[in-house]
């Protein structure tokens, strides 16, 4: 893994090497990891859950997901300002 970059493997098992936006602690207890697909006609970002070992669960949770999403946005505003 590059400093600040991914292998995320997806299910069909392609991996695609993502860069890290944002790492952060959830209110649940759980660590997260936002990332984004480098290509510069993609702005998707994908949230993902992650353990010790570094293995990467997929945010599928509704609320979870809306709480990443206000993380990026207040990671954004702060980066802006």
């Amino acid at each position: 893994m590059i400093e600040n970059w991914l292998r995320v493997t997806d299910e069909d098992g392609n991996e695609t090497e993502m860069e890290i936006i944002l790492t952060f602690d959830g209110y649940n207890g759980k660590q997260y990891v936002l990332v984004k697909n480098p290509d510069p006609e993609s702005d998707d970002v994908y949230a993902f859950t992650y353990d010790e070992e570094g293995n990467l669960d997929p945010v599928e949770n509704e609320d979870e997901y809306q709480m990443c999403e206000e993380v990026l946005s207040a990671f954004e505003k702060d980066d802006n300002d």
